[in-house]
């Protein structure tokens, strides 16, 4: 795949950063222009992450680690909501059953638009029943609820 870095220039014009992004984006320009009816192409984009958003969500889940009963590990706990989130990948364990391993959130590994929805599904299954009767077995079903709700409120203000 290529790489193409594309800088707004003195005259408001997008443009390659280098030589060779602005010929790989000449190409690219001459593509689009180049399309008939009908026809069509895809690309990739990479959003760059957001540092807010990062550390909301690292401290959404360290404010859950603090709070739950069950993880001795933030990591654990991290990887567990990734799973129940869905951000995983499935493979066969050593005994034939499927194991969930949870996917990377390093910078490189997940752009900011899939962080962001990443972070909306780990927030969504915080709310679950699941997730709540695991993390605070001895509470009950209201409590459990009041008590994620009470957790996440700090941080839905805005």
């Amino acid at each position: 795949m290529t790489t193409i870095c594309v800088v707004k220039d003195d005259r408001g014009e997008l443009d390659g950063l280098t030589e060779q992004d602005r010929r790989a984006w000449r190409r690219f320009w001459k593509k689009i222009k180049q399309l008939e009816v009908g026809e069509f192409f895809s690309f990739d984009h990479w959003f760059p992450r957001n540092p807010a958003l990062h550390k909301l969500h690292f401290k959404v889940v360290g404010t859950l680690f603090d709070a739950q009963e069950r993880f001795d590990d933030a990591d654990a706990l991290r990887g567990w909501l990734y799973v129940g989130a869905g951000y995983c990948d499935f493979y066969p364990g050593t005994d034939g059953e499927i194991v969930a391993i949870p996917r990377s959130v390093k910078w490189s590994k997940i752009d900011d638009a899939d962080f962001e929805a990443l972070h909306r599904k780990v927030i969504a299954f915080m709310r679950e029943h699941r997730c709540r009767r695991f993390l605070w077995p001895h509470l009950s079903d209201a409590h459990a609820y009041e008590t994620i709700e009470i957790l996440l409120q700090e941080f839905e203000r805005g």
